[in-house]
């Protein structure tokens, strides 16, 4: 490399060469390799005329066929010194940089670029000598220093940089050698000022040098930790030979080392992974015989097995879980529901926590079984966790490890035996959850369940944070009364009702049927039953909201039939009314049969129960005595009370309502609810109590045809009960069509079906005398038929009801 002024005579004109990756410097020899067949004709030209060609960088490295704008005005006026043509069809040149030049025009694109040029005069600055002097040490020792730390470089640039004294030159030369970005080096070659040049040079050595120093520390951790990686093996390895020589059994260090390694694979979190390995560590200091290192091994156990990343992946096909759903359940319409709401909000958004979910209702209607469904139709696995009789908050939340007989608590189990971190957890019987002196389970609960704190769910014998936000979790009560508040708000309750006798209908003859009658061994050839049959044994041998009862008779009735066709008395018997007698035994329920005819002081009333709506007559009778009431029928305060806002009531209004105004100086007043023996309670019969004392004082006989519910104020207002479908349905089962409802509760018409609601004729009313006017059988006392006229509401939507 020369750096000695020559003058050259550089042509206007001369054949441009694009070269990409690379900025050739004035002073510069290098070889080229030249391609392009437009690259080529230019060196040909070259050659031809002066050996002069232009040497202009790409903008973009990439670009195959530059244009005029993708190439520095900048560049480098060089001299082929040598050219030398290869087999593949490339050529070989070697240049040498001669003087940095300008484009003013291209003068020629095809069949390759000419460019008029200008050459570009070096500037010399009027700084000081010392700056100068200042600025090329300063260059020199960060190339020494680049140097020293690892990068390649010409092994003689630092004997070529003492020898130059031009700053220019100084800085040209080390831009050329450096492999800096061609960017950075255009910078360099389009700055005319040597002070300004030099300066910008020793700005990338020193950003360069950064760059460097942080390899070099990098590189300095990576060594520390593989000679302490190699530091820990060459000791374990001698502790083995030590051990080996002395005879001990290497057993235990293999154990340890699949140990580490299923601790290493278990995907654990950080801090959970760092106190695996301390226990770890313990264990191994330990002997074997040690009571603790039992304890640490079954720790250790634990921590491995759990999934601390392994999860299943949810089927997000809401067509399919539906159908799933449907299969398994009948009606069940909210909790299905919710479930494909879940499901369709995890398919557009796949980080949500998991909902906590409580079916209520009473027993037998399908919670349980609904939540094995919802794991099914959802592809997750499934766990149940019995509740019932728990007392002890380390069945929840685990015993500390201080313990002898220490485990981690229910929840931690199950993940374990799931294998999976997001399962479908049922945890039934949540409302039978009790608290003693060891603690109080549903407190611990609370962490369980709260979508705000599972994420770091912390088990007492795990001692680590536990993730639960990917758990579906679905609780079951009968009584949600009894789930503390706190708990309770939690959840989000979904309630179940009971089951109508239509519905146990289609259920027994969907799924309970074929489902009894393959578990005892027989087949279809042996036994029908018929819809009557069916009907017959839902009314009067069961009792209930459920069908835990009904596939208990439905089992009855199959075994009775095999034990029949195993010792040949039968092959084949029809399961009709007449039949289930004989079989079953007389009718264990019977039904209050209808009213035939209107009477005084004797109203249908409407009651709920857990087993669904009943029909529950009330009688008043009147005898002589002084204005005083009994009741009788073990009723609780509530229907007492009831009972005394009515007679309060019609005391106060005896003139509008036609009491005679000497009945209560001379007459006493009993009111009974059959059956006797059954505790009644809860303010529904407020306005049956009300119709029964007003039919008696009056003398004024009740529509038998017409059956009512509601709870009354001393201001005759009627007010809003609950159960009304079921209410409903048990009057429709009895006959009766007319229903006295109270206006408030026309909303909950919407829960009828509709083939029953269509068949029935609701009556809203907001006030006693309404009650009156409808439920009075005025022509009975009037020797006539006479309208009731319009004194009830009558409700005419569509959906709600039909006229009678």
């Amino acid at each position: 490399m020369s750096f000695d002024d020559k003058v050259i005579d550089i042509p206007a004109t001369l054949p441009m060469l694009p070269v990409r990756d690379i900025v050739v410097f004035p002073y510069m020899i290098l070889p080229l390799f030249v391609g392009r067949d437009s690259s080529i004709r230019a060196v040909e030209e070259a050659l031809s005329k002066s050996r002069l060609i232009f040497l202009a960088s790409q903008k973009e490295i990439t670009e195959e066929n530059p244009s005029p704008e993708g190439v520095y005005t900048t560049g480098t006026i060089a001299k082929i010194m040598r050219m030398r043509k290869l087999s593949d069809g490339r050529v070989k040149i070697l240049i040498q940089g001669e003087a940095k030049g300008r484009i003013k025009s291209f003068t020629k694109t095809s069949p390759n670029y000419e460019v008029a040029i200008e050459k570009i005069e070096e500037t010399q600055n009027s700084s000081s000598t010392v700056e100068f002097e200042a600025l090329v040490r300063t260059a020199k020792e960060h190339i020494e220093k680049i140097i020293a730390l690892g990068r390649v470089l010409s092994p003689d640039i630092l004997l070529v940089l003492d020898d130059v004294q031009d700053p220019g030159k100084l800085a040209d030369l080390i831009a050329s050698n450096l492999g800096i970005k061609v960017q950075d080096a255009q910078r360099v070659l389009e700055t005319t000022d040597h002070r300004e040049r030099l300066k910008l040079v020793n700005e990338i050595l020193a950003a360069e040098l950064e760059v460097l120093q942080m390899q070099a520390k990098i590189r300095t951790q990576a060594k520390d930790e593989m000679s302490k990686s190699q530091r820990e093996y060459f000791l374990r390895e001698q502790m083995r030979a030590i051990k080996s020589e002395l005879g001990e059994n290497d057993s235990k260090s293999e154990e340890m080392e699949e140990l580490r390694e299923k601790i290493h694979n278990a995907g654990m979190p950080e801090a959970v992974e760092t106190e695996a390995l301390k226990q770890l560590a313990r264990l191994e200091r330990m002997h074997p015989d040690a009571s603790e290192a039992s304890m640490v091994r079954t720790y250790l156990d634990w921590m491995v097995d759990l999934p601390w990343n392994k999860k299943t992946e949810d089927t997000i096909d809401l067509g399919k879980s539906k159908v799933i759903l449907d299969e398994d359940h009948y009606d069940l319409l909210k909790a299905k529901d919710r479930v494909l709401e879940f499901l369709a909000v995890r398919k557009l958004k796949s980080t949500i926590k998991g909902p906590i979910l409580c079916f209520c209702g009473p027993p037998g209607v399908g919670k349980t079984s609904l939540g094995k469904s919802i794991a099914k139709s959802m592809g997750r696995e499934y766990f149940r966790i019995a509740l019932g009789g728990v007392k002890d908050e380390a069945e929840i939340r685990g015993h500390r490890r201080t313990y002898v007989g220490a485990m981690p608590g229910k929840i931690i189990q199950a993940m374990r035996q799931v294998k999976t971190n997001n399962p479908v957890i049922v945890l039934d019987e949540i409302d039978k959850l009790g608290s003693d002196f060891r603690g109080d389970p549903s407190a611990a609960m609370l962490e369980v369940l709260d979508p705000e704190q599972n994420h770091s769910f912390r088990d007492n014998y795990l001692n680590v944070d536990f993730d639960l936000s990917n758990v579906l979790f679905i609780a079951t009560a009968n009584v949600v009364e009894n789930i503390p508040p706190a708990l309770r708000d939690r959840m989000e309750l979904i309630h179940i009702s009971g089951y109508t006798e239509n519905d146990k209908m289609l259920i027994t003859k969907q799924h309970i049927i074929q489902r009894q009658i393959e578990a005892n061994g027989i087949s279809e050839k042996n036994i029908k039953f018929t819809d009557a049959g069916v009907k017959f044994l839902i009314a009067h041998y069961t009792r209930e909201a459920g069908l835990r009862n009904l596939e208990r008779e439905v089992g009855s009735l199959c075994r009775k039939v095999a034990k029949m066709v195993v010792m040949g008395e039968a092959h084949f018997v029809e399961i009709t009314p007449e039949v289930i007698p004989d079989l079953m035994g007389p009718p264990r329920y019977l039904r209050d049969e209808k009213l035939h005819d209107s009477q005084v002081g004797v109203v249908t009333g409407l009651a709920w129960t857990q087993a669904g709506g009943e029909v529950l007559y009330v009688e008043a009778l009147k005898y002589r005595g002084k204005g005083g009431l009994v009741l009788t029928g073990q009723l609780g305060d509530v229907m007492k009370e009831s009972a005394h806002a009515a007679m309060t009531y019609a005391r106060a209004h005896y003139e509008e309502l036609g009491i005679p105004a000497d009945f209560f100086e001379k007459w006493d007043v009993h009111v009974h609810l059959p059956a006797g023996a059954i505790p009644k309670d809860g303010p529904s019969a407020g306005v049956t109590m009300s119709t029964a004392l007003l039919s008696l004082m009056t003398d004024t006989p009740v529509r038998h045809d017409i059956a009512m519910t509601g709870e009354v104020t001393l201001q005759g207002r009627v007010l809003p009960v609950g159960g009304i479908r079921e209410k409903c349905l048990a009057a429709l089962s009895q006959g009766i069509r007319d229903v006295i409802i109270p206006l408030a509760n026309q909303k909950d018409l919407a829960d009828i079906p509709k083939e029953f609601k269509d068949s029935m004729n609701f009556i809203c009313v907001e006030n006693l005398d309404e009650v009156f006017a409808v439920a009075f059988d005025r022509s009975t006392k009037a020797g006539k038929k006479v309208s009731s006229g319009k004194a009830g509401k009558k409700n005419k939507a569509p959906a709600a009801a039909s006229a009678a």
